[in-house]
């Protein structure tokens, strides 16, 4: 009896089946709390985890993707005159889309619990939030298989590279999308890239493509766009654009459950706010463009990346004053890029991925600063 109880479980480590105890043990503590807690020692206890705040993050994902979903039939029923009713927007959108989710979470989870198998490490959680971003920032009728080998990039060179969740120092999700605007740039933009079943002749360009006019013109960028969408229009999402970047009351909704959690750090969007509509007032101050500095908020991607990639924990600034400092540098790069960038007006992607890459060294100049007057304090006293 007592050799019994010592016996390691089927999926445990020992047993017949311990080669799946990592990912027997991902789906075991899914929905619920896992067993293992703390025997000894000083511990800080909290009842929130890293599979809690990426649950959170979902959730605050969740307008924005139903919006997603309902627009994408409503684009297709604005250039088609069909599907009259407000569900049959909703269900058109939502059987486009949701072959994304299928394709980012299959594949990206596929790779996940492969490399935890080799590796006999758990199964990272990380990818919960990440296999939801991506369908999000992407047009609704990019190529599944596109899309595929673009997440297995991510996930692979993104992340597991580096050691799995919390290593990594680009945002995964972006860096899919990174790796789809430069490999098949004629499916990540232009006027066929953003509403499915679009006809022949017909324009689903964003409004970011409408800061320019055809002979490159930035200063008539404000006609261009109000001619076809007013700023309700901008605000409300009634536009082409990723699946789940064009609404703001959507992604506002996503950050009050963010900043009421906790999960978010309010510094980085309110800094990255700032740094856009300072670039913003200075372009339209020395003349380089005549669209107001609140519509760069509107445009493209920013309120989506300020609100989900910006303030990601693990890819952005640590400290306190370096929040203000990154978020910041990546609203003021993000106009920076649609101003003086006319073959690529969307910025924020490209900007978030370069203050990913420079958030250690921000951090790294604040805290040293903070030791060098602690020291000068010192050596007074």
């Amino acid at each position: 009896m007592e050799e019994n109880k010592n016996k390691p479980g089927l999926f445990e480590k020992g047993g017949k089946l311990g080669f799946l105890h990592s990912t027997v043990d991902a789906f075991d503590t899914f929905l619920r709390v896992p067993a293992t807690v703390t025997r000894k020692g000083s511990h800080v206890r909290d009842s929130i985890d890293i599979k809690r705040v990426m649950s959170m993050v979902v959730i605050a994902l969740i307008p924005a993707a139903l919006f997603g979903m309902w627009n994408v039939g409503y684009q297709h029923d604005l250039f088609n005159g069909d599907l009259p009713t407000f569900m049959s927007k909703f269900w058109f959108g939502f059987w486009k889309v949701l072959p994304l989710f299928v394709v980012s979470y299959v594949v990206g989870l596929g790779i996940e619990f492969a490399s935890a198998q080799i590796k006999g490490e758990e199964v990272n959680e990380g990818y919960l939030v990440s296999g939801f971003l991506i369908p999000l920032i992407v047009p609704v009728d990019i190529p599944l298989w596109m899309l595929a080998v673009a997440v297995a990039f991510a996930v692979i060179f993104g992340k597991e590279v580096f050691g799995g969740t919390g290593m990594n120092f680009l945002n995964p999700a972006l860096l899919a999308r990174a790796f789809l605007f430069f490999s098949y740039p004629s499916k990540m933009s232009g006027d066929q890239a953003w509403i499915n079943g679009l006809p022949d002749g017909v324009s689903g360009a964003t409004p970011l493509t409408h800061m320019l006019d055809h002979s490159g013109e930035i200063a008539t960028g404000l006609e261009n766009i109000s001619s076809q969408w007013s700023v309700t229009d901008l605000i409300v999402g009634t536009m082409p654009g990723s699946v789940g970047e064009t609404s703001i009351i959507a992604i506002l909704l996503g950050a009050v459950v963010l900043l009421w959690t906790g999960v978010a750090s309010w510094k980085v969007m309110v800094s990255s706010v700032a740094g856009a509509l300072f670039v913003g007032w200075l372009g339209t101050a020395f003349g380089i463009t005549n669209v107001p500095a609140y519509y760069q908020l509107l445009l493209g991607g920013f309120a989506f990346g300020t609100v989900f990639m910006a303030t990601d924990p693990v890819t952005s600034a640590q400290t306190e004053c370096g929040k203000w400092i990154y978020g910041f540098l990546i609203g003021a790069l993000c106009v920076v890029v649609r101003l003086f960038n006319p073959g690529y007006a969307e910025g924020m992607m490209l900007a978030i991925l370069l203050m990913n890459t420079f958030a250690p060294l921000i951090d790294y100049v604040v805290t040293s600063r903070a030791m060098s007057k602690r020291a000068k304090k010192a050596n007074i006293a």
